[in-house]
């Protein structure tokens, strides 16, 4: 059951990577007060380099998010139905 949590749980870190892209780039853009959007890369300014086209790109690895997170909600489920089974079997096993 051990090694299945690790694996569950990497599949859904691994999963959820695309949606903390945008939040990390939505904050910086915010931080720093640049404009962030998916139509193209805005210059942005941070510590004296240009940051525009690395925050564009994780803003719109964003997308990717609509083939992963069916992953993730799948993961979850499996992983919420093998806790209950194990649940059981334990339950059983002491009575």
């Amino acid at each position: 059951m051990r090694r299945f949590r690790f694996i569950a749980g990497l599949i859904l870190f691994l999963a959820l990577l695309p949606v903390f892209s945008v939040l990390i780039a939505s904050a910086l853009a915010g931080t720093y007060d640049c404009t962030l959007h998916e139509g193209f890369p805005n210059p942005c300014r941070i510590g004296g380099l240009d940051w525009g086209n690395t925050l564009y790109s994780m803003f719109v690895m964003g997308w990717l998010a609509l083939a992963t997170l069916p992953i993730a909600a799948l993961v979850v489920v499996l992983w919420l139905a093998f806790e209950i089974a194990a649940y059981v079997r334990r339950r059983r096993q002491r009575a």
